[in-house]
């Protein structure tokens, strides 16, 4: 059994900055993809950023530039790094973990933007 636990949202100012950050406990295969979704209201869910265990990452096009991912292997926990923060920005944030053709979601966590 895996678990993700998201902590960090909340309401910022436009401009501003968050840290999200997803920790993922159980059995989990040492090589995996870890990332973060979002899905605004009314909208569908959609890709924000993704890492793999060996470093490299994927960075949606609405995001690049502003936000960035990372991860620490020995915690098992990912993090988002959201600088810049705009209004389109608002909406629950999904913390996800792929490996073995297994995928686990996290919660969410809801992170608003004013304007």
């Amino acid at each position: 059994q895996v678990h993700l636990v998201e902590s960090g949202g909340g309401l910022v100012q436009a401009g501003g900055s968050l840290r999200l950050s997803c920790a993922a406990s159980g059995s989990i295969f040492s090589i995996n993809v870890m990332g973060w979704y979002r899905q605004a209201e009314g909208k569908q869910r959609e890709l924000v950023a993704t890492i793999r265990s060996g470093g490299s990452t994927n960075i949606a096009d609405p995001v690049k530039g502003r936000f960035s991912i990372s991860r620490d292997n020995v915690k098992n926990t990912v993090y988002l790094q959201m600088n810049s923060l705009k209004p389109e920005d608002t909406a629950v944030y999904y913390c996800r973990l792929d490996y073995l053709k297994n995928e686990y979601w996290g919660q969410g966590t809801q992170v608003t933007v004013s304007s």
